[in-house]
Parts: structure tokens; sequence; C-alpha cells
């Protein structure tokens, strides 16, 4: 596919600052753009304010064919699109490829719940003064949604934006990350033959100063972000009236007891630790495993990770490769470093050679070090023993976040235990918390967020419940 500039209510323009994306692996340019200005971004809003009134009126079916238009294009582009992904982003080819096909998936769950709008019929008379009356619940499209995407995952979590706001009715604006920025254009080149209103969609390369006008512009009346805690709640802090959305991370934990399958949870803990250098909010961060299970699942996961294999992105083999950027792969080594001055011990990794980091496991470690308390966003496990069920559930709630988490059981009291104890927006039993499938409800609590994606409860967020009540 062929992108030509920014994708501004409906057309490509070749507009603004020029800005050159390059691949992480080589440094190669894999393409260009321009960053939107203030006057773009102005624009853009006006436009979406008019799609509005369209997109509210145009029927369902309609609708729905937008977004199944879209998930065929994405299954025709999908060699395309994951090639991109791994170009600018360095997401190994494979997990490229799969974050392909989920992308379509949303769209076509997208199909499906924009198909089944919600609504509700209400008997009132449960009190003598409403008698004679009933109520009618009809859902309206809050307005213009602003996007905010990471860089991880450059087609899903785009998708995530996009599919549940037109699905709702909503014209949306989306920012994408400015070091992947070309697969978010890619889609709405897709999107741009699927016969949206202009105005429906745009896709705005744009610097910090920018997006605070998506943040901060009364016209827009849903925000929805993913990227750092941090980053997040000053926006919430900064949106005013309008309703926001965040998804912001974790380091997620994962308990392995004494029952627990362990060739199961090695080989799970091993991709949902590694995949993609650990640059996933719901990487395997914190492993806290029996004491009589430890020794054979240490062992087994030691071994799995020194057999990953690094190279380029670009080949189907690669495990592993580097990390989005040179900064962020001395941070992670930085605060490997600072762990073992601190006490850690390292079981395998702790170097980086540019940008990237080994696969790395710790040990020994304690609850308030960087690599314990914070959101690692690398290629970094830790590994620890634990005797009582009841302190491993206390170990992984004592964190400022609270995303998803794993559990490996075969006890039901400690699975019943782990769902109603466990701080987080989601218990994932006999896998690891990496796991997720587009049509569930995602996010979480505490630092990790406020809201939940996925595609029918991100709808419910963009959508306004409006109750007539009228003579029976």
């Amino acid at each position: 596919m062929r992108i030509s500039g920014l994708f501004a209510a409906g057309r490509f323009r070749e507009e603004g600052e020029e800005w050159v994306v390059r691949s992480p692996w080589d440094q190669r340019e894999v393409g260009k753009t321009w960053l939107a200005g203030p006057e773009m971004v102005d624009e853009c809003i006006i436009a979406a304010a008019t799609a509005l009134k369209v997109i509210a009126q145009t029927p369902l079916h309609i609708r729905a064919g937008w977004l199944e238009k879209i998930a065929n294009g994405i299954h025709i582009e999908r060699e395309s699109l994951a090639g991109m992904i791994s170009l600018e982003s360095g997401k190994p080819l494979r997990y490229a490829l799969g974050e392909v096909d989920r992308a379509e998936d949303t769209f076509r769950i997208a199909v499906q719940e924009c198909l089944r709008a919600p609504g509700e019929y209400l008997r009132l008379d449960r009190t003598p003064a409403a008698e004679g009356k009933e109520g009618w619940v009809k859902y309206f499209p809050s307005g213009i949604v602003a996007g905010i995407s990471p860089f991880n995952f450059p087609i899903n979590l785009v998708a995530h934006k996009i599919a549940p706001a037109l699905a709702a009715g909503c014209p949306i604006i989306l920012k994408p990350s400015s070091s992947t920025p070309m697969t978010a254009l890619m889609l709405a080149g897709i999107a741009a033959e699927a016969g949206l209103p202009a105005g429906a969609l745009s896709v705005l390369p744009m610097r910090r100063k920018e997006g605070d006008m998506l943040v901060e512009d009364p016209r827009i009346a849903v925000l929805s972000f993913t990227g750092s805690p941090e980053v997040g709640w000053k926006m919430k802090a900064q949106a005013g009236k309008k309703k926001v959305i965040l998804e912001l991370g974790g380091n997620a934990g994962v308990i392995v007891s004494e029952s627990a399958d362990i060739p199961l949870a090695v080989s799970k803990c091993l991709n949902g630790g590694f995949a993609y250098s650990g640059q996933v909010c719901i990487h395997t961060q914190r492993i806290y495993v029996h004491e009589s299970r430890f020794e054979a699942f240490s062992q087994a996961l030691l071994e799995g990770t020194r057999n990953l294999r690094y190279g380029s992105p670009q080949e189907m083999d690669t495990d592993i490769s580097v990390m989005i950027d040179e900064d962020n792969a001395e941070r992670v080594e930085s605060w490997v470093s600072e762990a073992v001055q601190q006490g850690a011990k390292i079981l395998c990794g702790g170097t980086r050679k540019g940008a990237y980091m080994e696969p790395t496991l710790l040990t020994d470690t304690r609850p308030r070090m960087k690599v314990c308390a914070l959101e690692v966003f690398g290629p970094v496990v830790v590994l620890e023993k634990f005797s009582d069920f009841d302190a491993a559930l206390e170990a992984l709630n004592n964190s400022r976040y609270g995303l998803q988490a794993g559990v490996f059981t075969q006890n039901i009291e400690e699975m019943d235990k782990a769902f109603n104890e466990l701080e987080v927006g989601g218990v994932i039993l006999n896998d690891a918390p990496t796991f997720r499938v587009d049509n569930m409800p995602y996010g979480g609590v505490k630092d990790s967020g406020l809201g939940r994606e996925g595609v029918r409860y991100a709808m419910m967020e963009m959508l306004e419940p409006r109750i007539l009540v009228k003579p029976l």
C-alpha cells in the first residue's frame, strides 16, 4: 500500500512538518509522513462535528458494513500490514502477523456489536406514582472521540479506538505513536475505501502540544488513551468534563501454586515474559512459585529463556529482537543493575547491546526495587518463592498497579480465592496475564487505568443512555 501524508477528515494530505520513521533494528527509513499542526487539528474537529450528525442517523446495517469492509481490507493487506509493524516497531514478524489477525477480529466483533445496539424496556410501576407509565432506554453517541494510541500494538490498539467509536456512531480523531504511525495510516487507507463520511475518521501524527488540544478541547466528548500512568492521569486532570478511558499498563504478576501444571506454566510464562521484548502492558513481570515447585519451574524457565532466538524482526523464527529504541533499553539495563546492587541475583541475561536487551531472569528481589514496583516494560522477569497461597495473593496485590494476573492451579478453592481477592481487572486461570481476546472487558484498577476496552465495553463508554417515560 502507498501511504501519502497524514489522514485528515477522510483524505491523505502532505501538509505540516515532515516526519521520517526509522526501524529500531537498523535505523533505516521505513516511511515518511507529516505532523499535524494546530490548524489541521481544529479543522478535523470541525469536520468530525459535521460527521457526527450524519453517523448518528446512519442505519446500523450501513455502519456495520463500513466495519466489515475495513475487516476485509485488513485481511487482504495482512502481509503488508504485518511487514510494516515489524519494520517500524521492531516486533518479530510472527507476532506482527498475530496482531494483524487480532485487528481484523476486532473489527469483525464491532460488526456484531454494532448490530446488537443496546437498549432496554423498564417496567416503572414498582411504585403507585408510576402506575400507567413505562420506560424505554435508548443509547445515543456521546460525540467526537479522541484516541491516543501507543507504539507497542500499532494496529490492534488503534483498532480498539476506531472500531467501537464507529460502531457507536461517533467520529474519531486518532493520534498514533510518533514511533509507529505508518501502520495506523495504512489502516486509515483501508478505512478510506469503506465509504465512511468525510470527517468520520482522522489519523493525525502530531507532537504533544497538538495532542493536548485533543485532551483539552471541549468539543471532544470522549478521550481514550493507552500509555503510561504519569501521562494518563495528567490527561484526565486536563480533560475537563469529557469522558475519559485510560489503559495505563502494570507490572503483572503470576502465581504458580503447588498443584500447578509446571510444563504449561513454564510455556505460558516464557511467552508472557518475553514476547515483543516484554513491551506489553500485561507482560509477565513478577512470578511467585510455591517453594515445592520452585526448583523445577525455575530450571525449566531458565532453559527456555536461554533458548530464545535473537535476530531480525523480519525473520519468522525470531523470538526476541530489539526494543523500540536504545533509550528504553538503557533504562531497563539500569533498573537491572540497580536491583543487583541492592541484592538481587541475575539467573540469566542482564546485559544490553544497543537497543537489544537480553531476556533477563532475576531472583532475591525486594518489593520496592524498580524491577518489582514499577512497570519495567522490557524483557525482565522476577522469580520468587512462596510457601502460603494467601501470602502469594498479598504479594501480587502489593503494587500500585492492577491490570491482569495469572494463576496456575488445579485447586478450585484457590481459583475462587484468587478471583475474589486479587485487585486487578482480570484474573487469568492457568495462563499468563498476557492473555487477551478482543471481545472481553480489558482494563484495570489503581494506577492501571479507568474504564474498560473490549469492543462492547468501549462502546458503552462512548454512548449516553436516555430514558423516555410514556403512558402505557
